[in-house]
């Protein structure tokens, strides 16, 4: 979808944990050499390509304090798995957040026109997706990413405890 993009991909993570059966996080978790990345995996190719042709892909990741060791490994990646590829990161720590109109599931948002929100089972595995176009639905998820974007810090500055 993000290939698809000709001015933005907003991403707004909510939850602690993702996928936590990830080969990567359970070596850096043991202190073992992490497995490599595919080089030019799908997902960084477009992103690649998108930030080439002028769209902005950011990513807001809301998290708990003191983080917890999956959120501290996604951290340490995150210069090289989201930045170097072309992503703007921030982070928001969840108690600057209280006050915000955040929708229940973690969304991506496209040109501010379609959104696909990923619903987690609860041992933070993705179960799903769900799709909407709605002018009110946009319209909630791009006002809340906006408002969670000017809160956060970017990733350069965020320190862990």
């Amino acid at each position: 979808m993000i290939g698809e993009c000709t001015s933005s991909a907003f991403h707004l993570e909510i939850h602690d944990w993702h996928i936590t059966d990830d080969p990567r996080f359970l070596a850096w978790k043991e202190g073992r050499p992490q497995p490599e990345v595919p080089t030019g995996n799908a997902f960084q190719k477009a992103v690649q390509i998108a930030v080439a042709q002028g769209v902005q892909v950011r990513r807001v990741r809301v998290v708990s304090e003191p983080v917890n060791e999956y959120v501290r490994w996604e951290h340490s990646i995150t210069a090289e798995h989201n930045i170097a590829i072309g992503e703007a990161v921030r982070w928001l720590p969840r108690s600057l957040a209280s006050t915000l109109a955040l929708p229940g599931n973690p969304f991506w948002i496209f040109d501010g026109r379609l959104v696909r929100f990923s619903i987690f089972d609860g041992n933070g595995n993705v179960v799903g997706h769900q799709f909407s176009d709605a002018p009110e639905v946009t319209s909630l998820c791009s006002s809340a990413f906006a408002v969670a974007w000017d809160l956060a810090t970017d990733h350069e500055d965020y320190r862990l405890d």
